[in-house]
């Protein structure tokens, strides 16, 4: 009887390591949107003004936070920045300012206030992959949490974003967020 208990629980075990490896958020490869557009270029995308709207989803799958946010991006051959003002609905403020380089090999890396290390992106396709470790705020635990970044470039220049969040592997939190340029004759709020 505990042959065939052992049996079952590694079965099951085998079925979620599949189920994460090839059949989930982290199973998508950049490889996988290489040939479609239009093409993400970080340094369009969020070159000038950019308004986000989103929300965040805790781990029972529940929304916890959402928010505004306002980015204005600015860049230069082997680097910019990404400043970032978000206002969440609870009244809370948060700035952060992502300071990027530009590799030769086309890959990217940033750093930030709250980040630990250094993040690294990557874009191909309509895509871009960052993966970071995030410092969350003291009033919200202190916790640092290992982020996987997506964004998808719509064909109407929209930016989609999606990103989770793991503590020990294990998925605490996902955001999704639409981002789109604010146009030059409306003024950034």
């Amino acid at each position: 009887m505990i042959k065939i208990l052992l049996a079952i629980a590694v079965l099951i075990l085998a079925a979620v390591l599949i189920r994460h490896v090839f059949l989930s958020f982290p199973a998508q490869r950049l490889s996988d949107y290489a040939s479609d557009t239009p093409r993400f270029d970080i340094r369009q995308a969020f070159d000038g003004p950019v308004e986000a709207h989103g929300m965040i989803y805790g781990p029972t799958g529940r929304v916890t936070s959402r928010f505004r946010a306002m980015m204005v991006g600015s860049f230069t051959n082997d680097g910019g920045v990404i400043n970032e003002e978000f206002d969440y609905a609870s009244g809370r403020i948060q700035s952060r300012a992502w300071k990027i380089k530009f590799a030769e090999d086309g890959t990217i890396s940033s750093t930030a206030d709250d980040i630990e290390g250094i993040a690294s992106m990557e874009q191909r396709g309509n895509a871009l992959e960052m993966h970071y470790r995030l410092r969350l705020p003291e009033d919200a635990g202190g916790y640092v949490l290992d982020v996987t970044d997506w964004i998808y470039q719509m064909p109407d220049g929209t930016l989609l974003n999606r990103s989770q969040m793991r503590k020990f592997g294990i998925k605490v939190a996902e955001l999704f967020a639409v981002m789109r340029r604010v146009p030059e004759n409306q003024p950034a709020e």
